[in-house]
């Protein structure tokens, strides 16, 4: 899938403001060693151990603690003389995160591709479409870097794993020529909001837009129906389709490593999420 290059965008005042506040803190190399040993210490440590770690006064460290906490990097915890600092666990991602974004990486959270072409119509999917859809997938799995599996899935085995009322298909002319859906990745219900994305197009369509529709229909439904956290996961190879989530609202959370295989050839993929705007916890 070909995905044309994102329209110019201005970060939002606010977002510069937080984001130049953030970064404006971490400009001394003493503040940016406390964080870094704060965060990799589980459970935090004390005032008076941080000061012996870092081999600096009370006073110095006090004073950078405080204005780590005022931004909202550190947690600070009373035990009885003693103070505990922690981390806040939402830095660790929210400020990779306002990096993506400064650096234009990461749209600053998108609804979803505005551009869409207006000849690809989404809709349900319906019965007669499963050859289609099979097909479309069976095409993703020939490039080699869509999906892990060799073979495609029978459509019993579809129907039984997508989430009802969360598969979509793009038509052309009245032709199938895409498809997306969710599936639930747990049957625990505190994950009953968490959903797995998956998103394929017609070779002979790739590059039409047919993407940006689909994504578009998945995640305007999927917030509407109150879910709270879509993810996915994507060979590193496959930069179009990590270029359609970021433009979505995706962010990138890591790199999963030689996660499987393909045909004896081991490969790295990107899991990437969205969370709705109800859910979104940052700094």
């Amino acid at each position: 899938m070909t995905i044309s290059a994102p329209a110019p965008r201005v970060l939002p005042d606010d977002d510069a403001a937080k984001y130049a506040e953030w970064f404006s803190c971490l400009a001394d190399p003493t503040r940016v060693r406390l964080l870094h040993v704060v965060a990799t210490t589980p459970g935090g440590m004390t005032v008076g151990a941080l000061t012996q770690q870092l081999g600096i006064s009370q006073s110095t460290c006090s004073h950078h603690i405080r204005k780590l906490a005022e931004v909202g990097f550190l947690r600070l915890h009373k035990e009885g003389t003693a103070t505990r600092v922690m981390v806040n666990e939402a830095c660790c991602t929210g400020l990779p995160h306002a990096a993506d974004v400064v650096m234009g990486t990461l749209a600053p959270r998108p609804c979803c591709p505005a551009d869409a072409p207006a000849d690809v119509h989404v809709r349900a999917l319906r019965p007669e479409d499963w050859p289609a859809v099979r097909r479309i997938y069976g095409e993703g799995i020939a490039t080699g870097i869509a999906t892990f599996e060799t073979t495609v899935p029978s459509r019993a085995s579809l129907d039984a794993r997508w989430l009802p009322g969360h598969r979509w298909v793009a038509e052309i002319d009245g032709v199938v020529v895409g498809w997306t859906a969710l599936s639930p990745v747990s049957d625990r219900e505190c994950y009953a909001g968490v959903a797995e994305s998956a998103i394929y197009v017609d070779e002979a369509y790739r590059g039409r837009g047919v993407g940006k529709a689909l994504i578009r229909q998945q995640v305007v439904e999927a917030d509407s129906a109150g879910l709270w956290t879509l993810q996915t996961s994507i060979f590193t190879e496959n930069r179009a389709s990590i270029g359609l989530h970021h433009a979505a609202g995706y962010r990138t959370v890591g790199v999963r490593e030689r996660i499987a295989q393909v045909n004896g050839v081991w490969h790295d993929t990107v899991l990437l999420e969205r969370r709705s705007d109800a859910a979104y916890d940052v700094c």
